[in-house]
C-alpha cells in the first residue's frame, strides 16, 4: 500500500505560478514511477504529467509541455509539480498517482494508489 498525499493548492491569478508536492509513505517510493492528473468540474480525469522511478524520463500532456515542470526527490519520497504561466482554463483539483510501469503513464487505469486531490483555482 502507498499513501499519498497532496499539498500546495490554492487560489492563483492567470499567469502565476504554484508548485504542488505530493508525499508518499507505505511501500518503496522509489519503485514507483508517479504522475499527477487533474480533473475540472463537469470534466473527466486527465493526464498531466509523470517520471520515472529514478527521475531520468519525464512526460508531459501537450498543453503543459514547457510551462509545468515534475520533479522527485526519492530521499524524502515526495513528487512536485511547478506550474507556470498558468490559465484559467486549468483550475481543477491536481491528483498524484503511483505506477509501476513508465510505458503506460498516460493511462489513468495502469495508477494503483491515489491521493485525495488538492483544489488549484486560477482566476482570470
Amino acid at each position: 500500500q502507498v499513501h499519498l498525499v497532496e499539498s500546495g493548492g490554492g487560489l492563483v491569478q492567470a499567469g502565476g505560478s504554484l508548485r504542488l508536492s505530493c508525499a508518499a509513505s507505505g511501500r518503496t517510493f522509489s519503485n514507483y514511477c508517479m504522475g499527477w492528473f487533474r480533473q475540472a468540474p463537469g470534466k473527466e480525469r486527465e493526464f498531466v504529467a509523470a517520471i520515472s522511478r529514478d527521475g531520468g524520463s519525464t512526460y508531459y500532456a501537450d498543453s503543459v509541455r514547457g510551462r509545468f515542470t515534475i520533479a522527485r526527490d526519492n530521499a524524502k519520497n515526495t513528487v512536485y509539480l511547478q506550474m507556470n504561466s498558468l490559465k484559467s482554463e486549468e483550475t481543477a483539483v491536481y491528483y498524484c498517482a503511483a505506477t509501476r510501469t513508465f510505458a503506460t503513464v498516460i493511462r489513468i487505469y495502469e495508477y494503483d494508489y491515489w491521493g485525495q486531490g488538492t483544489q488549484v483555482t486560477v482566476s482570470s
